[in-house]
């Protein structure tokens, strides 16, 4: 499979170029069109993440009836306002006021909106222009990228194999079902991102090295692993054979610094409204504790907060998820490093090292939804081993529906 670019046309519209008698093209048309150049294989995987995307709706809808809000209630709240919780109100807060207007309840000391990336809350904005309700605009964009996510995620896993179709289905069967899977659902950052970030992936792997840079910087302005993905696909085109040589080596390899462009505009941005040039790293020491710190210290402070009583039990069982979710990483690396894949090696360390040198962990079992080489790394494994995915299933995929109780019922989900 070969990733290309589209050519250039004669406008649509345009009478000097439209053929006599032909018939301008509807939407419809073109989705019909879109709809033949999906594989069968890439129908199925689409056909599993609807059925999981109604299985979480699902969950949410008994969720909103079993854990109300409030006590003695006979009606549960609006089944949207289940998938409102945590960062999202930072998001719409940047959609619907900027990164710097007054909004109602706002403290201007507690206020760090910019400690997040302005790629979701602009498709938020936009779409808003169509859907109404702030929250169901989000979870149309988490929808819609997800679609575009799997679809990637399969054809990464089948690259290369004769059972190329079996390994993608698999790939995108264990990130649907892993614990963190709700992120996936609800109107964050994880899928717009992915949506970005595998097609950038699987470009750089067809040695498409401008999509691959351009796809890489559409998902930098979603999140900062945007710079890390950079840093992977800099090292796959550094150890690539594709004959590039001289002036065209060098014009391919600045396509790979794309990402960081959107980054570095970001900064720009916020040093001209605060003055200060690491106004998003010090947004994110004051709301979430991402300060430096050894990761002896991480690791001690993590476990202290899951195991030595000092939260509730709800907070203390999420640190244990964070401990767990480190540990899955370490081993990923660990993997990767005896395989020698060095581009994936970069993208997981670097993602290990921004999550294992803060304060405490945080956010990782969130973050392993990014980790492809993960989910396609179990894939082949099952393949060769089929009691993987019978584990997988039954011992880690449960771990699914109890972080989607989590976060639908208001509690802290990572």
């Amino acid at each position: 499979m070969t990733t290309t670019l589209p050519t250039s046309a004669p406008s649509e519209a345009s009478p000097a170029h439209r053929a006599p008698g032909r018939k301008p093209q509807i939407p419809g048309a073109r989705v019909r069109r879109l709809l033949h150049r999906l594989t069968p294989g890439d129908r199925r995987v689409l056909r599993l993440y609807l059925l999981t995307r109604l299985g979480l709706w699902l969950v949410a809808y008994c969720t909103a009836w079993l854990f109300p809000k409030g006590g003695n209630v006979k009606a549960p709240a609006p089944w949207l306002s289940h998938w409102a919780q945590w960062d999202w109100a930072h998001y719409q807060h940047i959609a619907e006021y900027g990164y710097f207007g007054s909004f109602p309840g706002n403290d201007p000391a507690s206020d760090n909106r910019v400690a997040f990336f302005p790629g979701f809350p602009f498709a938020l904005r936009a779409v808003h222009t169509v859907i109404a309700d702030w929250t169901a605009a989000g979870l149309l964009i988490s929808l819609v990228s997800g679609a575009v996510a799997v679809v990637a995620l399969a054809r990464i896993a089948g690259l290369g194999r004769t059972d190329g179709a079996r390994a993608g289905q698999r790939a995108v069967a264990f990130l649907l079902l892993s614990p963190a899977a709700v992120f996936l659902a609800a109107g964050y950052t994880e899928s717009l991102f992915l949506a970005f970030a595998l097609p950038a992936w699987l470009a750089a792997k067809n040695r498409n090295w401008l999509l691959a840079g351009l796809l890489g910087a559409a998902a930098t302005t979603t999140r900062v692993s945007g710079l890390f993905l950079a840093a992977a696909i800099a090292v796959e085109f550094l150890t690539a054979r594709d004959g590039h040589r001289g002036t065209r080596r060098l014009r391919a390899l600045s396509w790979c610094a794309l990402p960081a462009v959107p980054a570095a505009a970001y900064t720009v941005y916020l040093h001209a409204h605060t003055g200060d040039w690491l106004a998003w790293k010090h947004a994110q020491e004051r709301g979430w504790y991402r300060d430096f710190h050894s990761p002896a210290e991480a690791l001690r402070n993590t476990w202290r907060n899951a195991f030595d009583h000092l939260q509730n039990t709800g907070y203390a069982w999420e640190f244990q998820l964070e401990l767990a979710a480190m540990a899955t990483g370490l081993l990923l690396l660990a993997l990767l490093l005896y395989r020698r894949r060095w581009p994936e090696v970069v993208f997981i360390a670097l993602n290990l090292w921004a999550l294992g040198t803060s304060y405490w962990y945080l956010s990782v079992p969130r973050a392993t939804l990014l980790w492809w080489p993960l989910w396609t790394g179990l894939a082949h494994w099952s393949l060769r081993r089929h009691w993987v995915r019978d584990a997988y299933l039954a011992v880690v995929a449960p771990l699914m529906v109890v972080l989607t109780v989590t976060f639908t019922s208001g509690r802290w989900a990572g």
